[in-house]
């Protein structure tokens, strides 16, 4: 049987100082059968050079340039080029471990619809990368997949893509959340055991950025847009709430309309938090 063919995205917009590292964390990868497309999102500094002396070094790399739209656009373009029946974003100032992409195979044929790894937080900060075991209502709540994990490109096909409206972060929650509703909420994910991503903090990036300025209103549209799975996971919600104290506080308000009428549901849950 031959060997699945991944397809590795690269979106990068002004990371050339950080994209060989990135690059050369695919190059060293112990699974051989990919190709990295790397997507210049209108990048004014010198990242085509440096793709470019990439493709000169391994023909599996593949370099795109586009004007600048956003992260989501950028992924969107590279995986509808891809040839690989798996995508796996990877930001240009990110970096994954050498043997992620072999541990990830091995599971391909298990009829997986997510497969990701365990993490760590590089650059300013050095510890673990955290996030709660996966449940579809937890993951309304508080996403709990980073986007360097692996999903097939037809799931991608079939729910549009990346949200290209999405320009202050989140996109690769909304980007679980419309494959979760895609599927019915019966979703198939597998936690390789595995240290396979490395995210680069900074002093400033723009997830945290959104945190500060943008995070209700980021909400706000999840919300809005994927009602219909947060009204099915009601039940959900009330269970999550009880066993998890940080997520009871934050959301202290999303118990008492467990039981709300459906038409009043959504209004009442933007209320949460005070959108």
């Amino acid at each position: 049987m031959p060997s699945p063919f991944i397809s590795v995205i690269v979106p990068c917009y002004n990371q050339s100082q950080y994209l060989d590292e990135c690059l050369q964390s695919v190059f060293d990868q112990t699974y051989q059968h990919w190709e990295c497309i790397i997507v210049d999102d209108g990048s004014p500094d010198n990242t085509e050079q440096i793709a470019k002396n990439w493709i000169e070094k391994d023909p599996r790399f593949i370099y795109l340039k586009k004007d600048n739209g956003g992260v989501s656009s950028a992924r969107n373009l590279g995986i509808s080029t891809a040839q690989g029946e798996w995508i796996l974003p990877l930001d240009g100032d990110d970096k994954i471990g050498k043997s992620y992409l072999e541990f990830a195979s091995k599971h391909f044929h298990q009829k997986m619809d997510i497969i990701y790894c365990k993490a760590k937080y590089f650059g300013t900060r050095n510890d673990e990368f955290l996030l709660d075991e996966f449940q579809v209502p937890k993951m309304l709540l508080e996403n709990q997949i980073f986007c360097t994990a692996f999903f097939k490109k037809e799931d991608w096909h079939n729910i549009g893509g990346f949200d290209e409206s999405m320009h202050e972060g989140y996109e690769d929650w909304d980007f679980w959340i419309s494959l979760i509703a895609s599927k019915k909420g019966l979703i198939n994910t597998f936690k390789i055991d595995y240290f396979g991503f490395f995210y680069r903090i900074k002093e400033i990036s723009r997830n945290t950025e959104a945190m500060k300025i943008g995070d209700d209103s980021l909400r706000k549209y999840l919300y809005e847009k994927h009602q219909s799975l947060y009204l099915e996971n009601i039940t959900g919600f009330k269970n999550i709430l009880h066993e998890n104290k940080k997520l009871k506080q934050r959301n202290n308000n999303l118990e008492k309309i467990i039981n709300s009428k459906r038409y009043r549901f959504i209004n009442k849950i933007l209320n949460i938090f005070k959108l």
